[in-house]
This record gives C-alpha cells, sequence and structure tokens, in this order.
C-alpha cells in the first residue's frame, strides 16, 4: 500500500539543528498514515537500511530521477533495504501525493511530511534528496542521489553513483567513503506564514461547512463517533478537526480531483481547510447566532431521506461471536403488480458493526439469478463501509419487473460478541416512468494472484461497450491489501481518458463515484480498470503477507470488482440486445481477456482454467484469438461444462 504518512515530532520542531552523520535521527518522530496509524521511525529498524527519497511533485529534477530510484528500490529490496518516498514541500498535499506516486508508478512507501519536520531532523533543504539511515536509526549518508541531474545539469550518464555506491558500502559494513553532498534541485517549498482571521465566527462560517461536509455521518443515529451540530459540539473537538482536514484524512474521499467531476464529492477546498484552521487557530469565536445556517432536515436513520417503500429481512439473524460464516441469503417477495421505477436506494445494515456487505439483487420473475443474457447484473443497491446507495440523474430510474424478487446478500464478520442483525433496503419510487433506464454491469478479474511480500502487484479488468450508452457511475470495490484502483476508458479510435482514480484505496471508505454529467460513451469504447495490492508486511491491515492472495469472497481474500451504472443512448438498444444477445463465449473470452486486447495470453487465463484450455489445444502459441476461443468453446463446454441433470437440480436449489 502506498500509503501516505504523517511525521511529527515536538523534539525535531524545537531544534533548528539537523542531526549529523553518525548521530542517530530522533525516535520521538511518530509516522501515522491516512488510515490513522502510527508508524513509529523504529518501526523500519528490521531492515538493513532505510533509505529516504525527498521527492517534490512538480519538482522537474525529482520527476528526472524517480525512475533512477524506482529501479534502485527493486535492486535493493531482496537485500533488506527499505526505501521511503518522502514528500515534504507545503503544497504537497496528501491528494496531490498520492496522484503523483500513482502516476510514476512508485512501489514503494510514500510519507507526506507535514511541517517538513523530518526534512528539518536530516537537514534537507532541496529535493530531490537521499538520506540512508542503518537499523539503529544512525544517519549514515545525506546528499543526491547521483550527479546526472541537476538544476542545469543533464548528464547521459551519471559520473558518480553517490547513494547506491553508500549502499553498497554499507551492506558490506564499510565506513561509508563519501557520506555527504550536496543536492541540486528544486529548493524545498515552506509553510507561508498564516494570515490573520480575527472575524472568523462558528456561525458565520464554520457551521455551514460542518452542514454541508460533515453532518452526512457526524450526526445521531450515524457512523460517526461523535456529532458536530452544534457549537458545543464543533469546539470540543476542534483540535481534531484541524488535524484531520488539514492532512486531508476527513472529510474520506480518496478519489484523485484531477479526474471525473463528481456530484458527491465530499473533499474540502483548500479555502474551507483555510478557514477552519483560522478559526480553531484564532480562539473559535462563537459569533451571532442569527448568522447561523437553517438547519438540515435529515430522515431519521437514512442518509439519502425517508423511503417510500422499507424492504426488511424476514428474519432477524444471530451473528456469532467468533468464526468465518459463509454469505448469508434472503428472499424477499416485491409483490410488485407491476414495474416500478426507483430513483433512490439504500440498504441499511442492522448492526454496522458486523456486516462486512449487503447487496440487493433483483431476480426477475422465474429467475433464480440475477443475470441476464446479455451478461448485465440486476442490482438494486448495495452497501460498504462508506458512501454507496443508489441516486438517479435526472430523467433516469433503475426498474423493479413486476413479480420480481430481491435477494438480500449478507456477509458478516463477527466482533467477538453474539450480535443480531436484521437488515433493510428503502427505495423512493419515481413518479412516472423515466427517459432513460439505469443498467447495472460488473467487470471483475477473478484470476489474479498476488504473490507473498509484494508491495505493488497490479491486475485488469475490462469491459465492452455494446452501443451507445452514457456512464452515471463507477464503484470499485477491493479488500484490505487494496492500493490503487483506475478507470478509463478507451474509445472506439484508440484514444484513452481517465475517468477515475482512485490513488489512495481505504477499504473502511467505499464510494460509489456519481458523475455531475453522464459521460457519453459510443459503441465499441472498453471501459479499462488497473488495481494495485500491497501483500506487504508494511500494510498495517494485511492479515499474513507470507501467503499468496487470490480473488474470494472473505475480507482477507482479495477481490477486483468495478461496477459501473450506465443508460443506453437509444431507448430501444436494450430490446435490440435482448434479441441478440452476445453469446457465452464471447461473454467468458471478455472476461477473461483482462487488458481488452482482443487477444488472451497465457498470464491472463487464471491458474485453475490453464489445464481445461490446454485439453482443447489451446492457448496455441501462447495466445488466444476471439474467433479461435468462440470457435473452441463448444467442445470446452461440453467436456468441463455442468451436465443437464445437475444444472437442472442446481437451478433448482433456493438461497440460504
Amino acid at each position: 500500500m502506498a500509503a501516505v504518512l504523517v511525521c511529527s515530532s515536538a523534539a525535531v520542531a524545537e531544534s533548528a539543528k539537523p542531526v549529523g552523520i553518525g548521530e542517530k535521527v530522533p525516535t520521538s518522530d511518530q509516522l501515522r498514515d491516512l488510515r490513522g496509524s502510527r508508524r513509529p521511525l523504529d518501526g523500519f529498524t528490521k531492515n538493513q537500511a532505510i533509505v529516504f527519497v525527498f521527492l517534490g511533485t512538480e519538482c522537474p529534477v525529482s520527476n528526472l530521477y524517480l525512475p533512477t530510484v524506482i529501479e534502485m528500490e527493486n535492486r535493493y529490496r531482496p537485500k533488506g533495504v527499505q526505501f521511503l518516498a518522502v514528500y515534504s514541500n507545503e503544497p504537497d498535499d496528501a491528494g496531490k501525493v498520492a496522484g503523483h506516486a500513482y502516476d510514476r508508478d512508485v512501489p514503494f512507501l510514500v510519507l507526506k511530511d507535514y511541517g517538513q519536520r523530518l526534512a528539518d531532523a536530516i537537514g534537507v533543504t532541496r529535493v530531490p534528496a537521499a538520506a540512508i539511515l542503518d537499523n539503529k536509526l544512525t544517519l549514515r549518508y545525506r546528499g543526491r542521489i547521483d550527479d546526472q541531474y541537476g538544476v542545469a545539469a543533464r548528464r547521459p550518464k551519471p559520473a558518480r553513483n553517490d547513494l547506491a555506491d553508500s549502499i553498497d558500502e554499507l551492506l558490506a559494513g564499510k565506513a561509508i567513503s563519501t557520506p555527504e553532498t550536496e543536492s541540486d534541485g528544486c529548493v524545498l517549498a515552506r509553510a507561508e506564514k498564516p494570515v490573520g482571521r480575527p472575524n472568523v465566527t462558528f456561525a458565520k462560517d464554520i457551521a455551514a461547512i460542518l452542514q454541508k461536509r460533515c453532518e452526512s455521518c457526524h450526526r445521531e443515529g450515524q457512523s460517526a463517533p461523535f456529532t458536530l451540530c452544534n457549537y458545543d459540539d464543533a469546539v470540543k473537538h476542534a483540535a481534531m478537526i484541524r488535524e484531520v482536514t488539514t492532512q486531508r484524512r476527513m472529510p474520506p474521499w480518496q478519489a484523485d480531483a484531477r479526474y471525473g467531476r463528481v456530484s458527491n464529492d465530499r473533499h474540502l477546498s483548500r479555502a474551507e481547510i483555510d478557514t477552519l484552521t483560522a478559526w480553531v487557530d484564532g480562539g473559535k469565536a462563537r459569533g451571532d447566532d442569527k448568522d447561523l445556517p437553517v438547519p438540515r432536515q435529515w430522515a431519521k436513520g437514512w442518509v439519502h431521506g425517508e423511503p417510500d417503500q422499507v424492504f426488511t429481512m424476514p428474519d432477524e439473524f444471530e451473528v456469532p461471536a467468533d468464526g468465518v460464516l459463509p454469505y448469508k441469503n434472503w428472499i424477499i417477495e416485491t409483490k410488485f403488480t407491476e414495474d416500478r421505477w426507483v430513483r433512490v436506494a439504500e440498504a441499511r445494515p442492522g448492526a454496522p458493526g458486523v456486516v462486512h456487505h449487503v447487496v440487493a439483487y433483483i431476480m426477475r420473475e422465474g429467475q433464480n439469478n440475477p443475470i441476464s443474457a446479455d451478461g448485465n447484473l440486476a442490482i438494486l443497491v448495495g452497501w460498504a463501509p462508506g458512501d454507496l446507495g443508489l441516486v438517479c440523474p435526472p430523467e433516469t430510474a433503475l426498474r423493479i419487473p413486476k413479480g420480481a424478487r430481491l435477494r438480500l446478500e449478507m456477509h458478516y464478520t463477527p466482533n467477538g460478541k453474539k450480535t443480531k442483525d436484521r437488515s433493510s433496503i428503502g427505495v423512493q419510487f419515481a413518479t412516472k416512468p423515466p427517459k432513460y433506464e439505469l443498467l447495472m454491469s460488473e467487470f471483475a478479474n477473478m484470476g489474479f494472484e498476488v504473490p507473498a511480500n509484494e508491495p505493488h502487484h497490479k491486475a485488469e479488468a475490462t469491459m465492452r461497450i455494446r452501443a451507445d450508452a452514457r456512464l452515471v457511475s463507477l464503484t470499485p470495490h477491493m479488500h484490505w491489501r487494496g492500493k490503487h484502483y483506475r478507470y478509463e476508458v478507451v474509445y472506439p479510435e484508440g484514444k484513452t481518458e481517465t475517468l477515475l482514480s482512485v490513488p489512495r484505496w481505504d477499504f473502511n471508505w467505499q464510494h460509489t463515484y456519481r458523475f455531475a454529467e453522464p459521460i457519453k460513451l459510443p459503441k465499441g469504447s472498453k471501459l479499462h480498470a488497473v488495481a494495485h495490492w500491497d501483500n506487504s508486511p508494511l500494510n498495517p491491515l494485511n492479515p499474513d503477507s507470507s501467503k499468496r492472495v487470490r480473488f474470494g469472497l472473505q475480507t482477507w481474500d482479495e477481490m477486483m470488482v468495478g461496477f459501473a451504472a450506465y443508460v443506453w443512448e437509444n431507448p430501444q438498444t436494450a430490446a435490440e440486445i435482448a434479441k441478440n444477445p452476445p453469446s457465452p463465449a464471447e461473454l467468458v473470452f471478455d472476461r477473461i481477456d483482462t487488458n481488452g486486447d482482443d487477444v488472451i495470453t497465457e498470464d491472463e487465463i487464471p491458474e485453475r482454467f490453464r489445464p481445461m484450455l490446454a485439453a482443447v489445444g489451446l492457448p496455441a502459441g501462447g495466445k488466444i484469438t476471439r474467433a479461435d476461443f468462440v470457435r473452441q468453446f463448444g467442445d470446452l463446454l461440453n467436456r468441463f461444462g455442468p451436465k443437464k441433470d445437475s444444472a437442472k437440480k442446481k437451478d433448482d436449489q433456493k438461497p440460504d
């Protein structure tokens, strides 16, 4: 997980003099990642050496050196050397740092040095710069990476490899021959002295920000641990408000602001953060209550408003204190005598502490599964920690057909105490049939395998657009080892555009990203997703870095599932596709062809499928074209597919 970390130390802040070569870097420095986990410096002392590389998002010299640093990290990682990327420029906030590290595919741990305390302790004044600590946290080297690049220098190759030579000497147990060199890069950008704003008050300035950005969670009956609905609440938590907003830990929003204008964007603007900081630093003035905004009326227990109808689990379920539970399913009859159109839907877990996720599937009359012939997945709504839920754009609604049933899929994770749950689904109906019918599809990679102790593993998935469409929202999903998730569209002419990037994936805060304006996707376009996982010991959520990880249902397994909500540009398209749906062979091919290039290579084939494909002569020459796969799919199905009797028996079975 390329987490962004926080470095703070009162001891360093009080000392203007950096440590000297041969001196110990103060262990009072505390590192904190975006999830709030502390990362003390002595947590890295199991390594033979610790290498800090100080970088800047907009420094051209720093960017020139990143490929060199990444190559070095890959070379020295097996030798017990821990590289850590450190961003100390004050303007480089956590979101900007995460986007920069993702764009350049930085595979190792990334730190944000708030207040430049770590840079000051080590004596870094320019970026890029490097520092080496031994496993006793003694500073052994500081200075440049090499002499290839500088503000006015561009050599074909370096004459001196200062950082690499110093690492080699340290690992060999030798004294470092040149322990200090001068960096020639961009001057470290310091924080501007804050301008006093004595007139900032809670009533006039702060209440509106908290109401807009915080109250959806920080109110009675919601998931946040305290409320922020009045002046007393805000004063009580003022110091924490200042910390989590300046570090962009709250409100939770992991998307890169450069891509995809979304309607439910939670992130604070710089002006809002500065206003909150000025209020806290200026004495937390209350102001005149007549300046307070009109209180927002929240539906009790519901995020998206009071529902028109609520569907509840028919039975209460007792979650045991411990153990591993398979997915539980409940069937709920809608008893709809006509098609109903849903514009808003929300899942409400009865016991959030033990509910990992909720998914409400729609099963048409006569069907025992929610998958249509064209491969679409009929989902009404889902819930996971974060901001999910269905909110349709104007003139759009989701259809629940006449006679349909809901299959409520529940994943429970025991928390040490027996707990009873009875979850519900609330829906708000459209008053008339919409112009556009909302459709939901998911495109997943189920064949990836994350190696043990691997900090930066990549996988892909692709979804083909079979007719002109408009994309409404995207929802990425991974588990504890998730690190990055990015969606892009590849247009028919070959142009690629990033639609959404989530460089700071956080399992605890999962969002549906709803576009402010639906995105046009011409027929023949491809939605392409790229995900990364961190299965290393440095991922604090990793249950066991010594094991390889595959796709699985439990949280300690992994997933790469991308949900996409869209509408057809032409309302007749759905009927046309229903008459001529893609063949099962095409749908299976699309699942396996994860990079979307219309050729399956051996690395794309899940390990468990390789013997079956080899048995029918695939892959031939290491590649399988779409035409070859479709032609031989029948043989594959006849040899390895379910027998008719067993398939019928399976269809007759009802979910738990």
